[in-house]
């Protein structure tokens, strides 16, 4: 996803400290939304492919929180006041990943506000943060990439020879845009099963409700 503040695209060898870095920063989210209305359902993920053992990565940790209502970008802004989170801006006005996902699937195709989000990036440690709602998509798609590609040696290696090419056609590149819309020819072939792993562990994927 596009922060407009990540360099060239640069893998690095999996570090085994991820997942607790990870851990700590959702546990500083966590915190720092607890006085919000709905802090109950919230949902906190490690996801990217720093939450995958093993596979090659960029240096940024991915989180995601999947709430309930999602409040304008400001509110969530004001809440992570006290952690090392700050709003992300795009590189350009069309920037995926923002202010919105781009509509994949078979769901909600329909329904635009189930694909806006807000975005937060972190410095120290190098860190995004997705805020979706619980029924947004991509929230459900982003977990059940990162559960197929722990679970599948084949898509895992696949996927990271493909980023191994992309971050070389794009280390020079000024806009990260370009190979986060590369990478989208992977997630187009494991959609299937991603929609079968979404239905399986039965995600509150849908386009009519909006709790």
């Amino acid at each position: 996803m596009s922060t407009g503040q990540q360099g060239p695209a640069v893998l690095v060898p999996s570090d085994p400290a991820w997942g607790d870095q990870a851990a700590a920063l959702l546990a500083d989210v966590r915190r720092a939304f607890a006085p919000l209305e709905g802090a109950d359902e919230m949902r906190y993920d490690h996801i990217g492919s720093t939450a995958v053992p093993g596979l090659a990565a960029k240096p940024f940790l991915d989180l995601q929180v999947r709430v309930p209502v999602l409040l304008p970008v400001e509110d969530w802004a004001h809440a992570l006041g006290s952690t090392t989170f700050r709003q992300a801006h795009g590189s350009r006005p069309d920037s995926p990943g923002v202010t919105f996902d781009l509509p994949r699937g078979r769901t909600g195709r329909d329904d635009e506000s189930l694909w806006r989000k807000s975005l937060f990036v972190s410095a120290v440690p190098a860190a995004i943060l997705h805020v979706r709602r619980s029924d947004s998509p991509w929230g459900a798609y982003t977990v059940a990439l990162r559960d197929l590609l722990r679970d599948d040696p084949r898509r895992r290696a696949q996927y990271e020879r493909l980023k191994s090419r992309l971050a070389r056609e794009h280390a020079e590149d000024g806009d990260y845009d370009d190979y986060t819309r590369a990478k989208t020819v992977f997630f187009d072939e494991v959609q299937d099963e991603l929609e079968r792993r979404v239905r399986a562990v039965g995600e509150p994927v849908r386009s009519a409700q909006h709790r």
